[in-house]
């Protein structure tokens, strides 16, 4: 079993030789990533590189458990869904590992938590359990250590006010929101906050129309009057995230790494253009680090990526085999 002080100290040449032994380790011991690898032709065998690693569909969440023989989980994150819709979940066994992870990924982009005020305005993550944001920004609000630190739902007054009060702290102010929050609290208090380091989460749930990121970005960038809005890609099916500083270009963890599959053929990973986006999360090592998302994106350079928006379920391949 590969130690998490091996997943988190990955370098760039470390990274295809921890991927194939975690691989080895889910093909053996994950029963619903053998039998959908099996399903796809793929084995210890014929996979040798990278390359041939099968990515197993992110919509087998909803109905798998995905998790490492024998394991109890700790907790089980839940996606929001809307009426009607069966959520994904994420059956944690080992919660110091997402600690880990999330902490090393924020200290690396960010520096120490101790440095910030964290406002977190998560109102649809927080009307809802075992949201796996929520578990994030619970345990950095606790790191900050600051009496202004902590969550808000819809009380954009109570938000404000602590804005004015942190900014006579000698801490730097991180507010981070789901998107429609952000773009309802700009709209009733637009402010001077060009020392804040404002993130989107990303989604509407369902509380305002669907706009493009653009859009989004240049509607808060002018009410707030920053010079760029920074966005977190996460997902209840992963246990790190990438982060974009600005202009929608996100950066992945030396331990995290985004491919790009082709549209017409998910088994192909293209170098260059749009697709799918698969995700390779060395920290889900007690789930499956190998995942198709339905999220359409396209590479920048072999470090950075861009995410383009969702793709029609159609278009992830074979996953309705192994519905149950």
């Amino acid at each position: 079993m590969l130690t998490t002080e091996e997943i988190f100290n990955a370098s760039s040449q470390d990274f295809e030789h921890l991927a194939l032994s975690v691989f080895r380790l889910q093909y053996e011991q994950v029963s619903v990533f053998r039998e959908y690898c099996n399903l796809v032709g793929k084995n210890l065998s014929n996979v040798q590189s990278l390359s041939d690693i099968p990515f197993l569909p992110i919509e087998l969440f909803k109905t798998q458990d995905v998790l490492i023989n024998d394991a109890v989980a700790q907790i089980s994150f839940e996606s929001s869904a809307t009426t009607g819709q069966v959520t994904s979940k994420h059956h944690v066994a080992n919660l110091a590992v997402y600690e880990a992870s999330f902490m090393k990924c924020f200290l690396d982009f960010y520096g120490a938590p101790s440095d910030y005020i964290f406002l977190a305005l998560l109102p649809s993550y927080l009307e809802r359990s075992n949201s796996s944001l929520v578990y994030m920004m619970n345990q950095l609000i606790a790191e900050s250590e600051h009496k202004l630190s902590g969550f808000f739902m819809n009380d954009f007054e109570k938000l404000n006010a602590t804005i004015k009060s942190a900014k006579v702290t000698n801490r730097k102010l991180f507010l981070i929101g789901v998107t429609y929050a952000l773009l309802d609290f700009a709209e009733q208090y637009p402010q001077d906050l060009s020392d804040t380091i404002i993130m989107e989460t990303g989604g509407m749930k369902g509380r305002r129309a669907e706009i493009l990121r653009e859009e989004v970005h240049g509607i808060l960038k002018l009410k707030f009057g920053v010079p760029n809005i920074h966005s977190e890609y996460g997902m209840t099916e992963l246990l790190s995230q990438a982060y974009s500083k600005g202009d929608g270009v996100f950066h992945c963890p030396d331990w995290m790494k985004v491919l790009i599959r082709d549209p017409y053929d998910p088994t192909q990973v293209n170098e260059t253009g749009s697709g799918g986006i698969n995700i390779i999360d060395l920290a889900n090592i007690n789930s499956c680090s190998f995942i198709a998302t339905s999220d359409m994106g396209r590479k920048i350079n072999k470090d950075t990526f861009a995410v383009l928006g969702r793709l029609h379920d159609a278009e992830i391949r074979g996953c309705n085999l192994m519905y149950s």
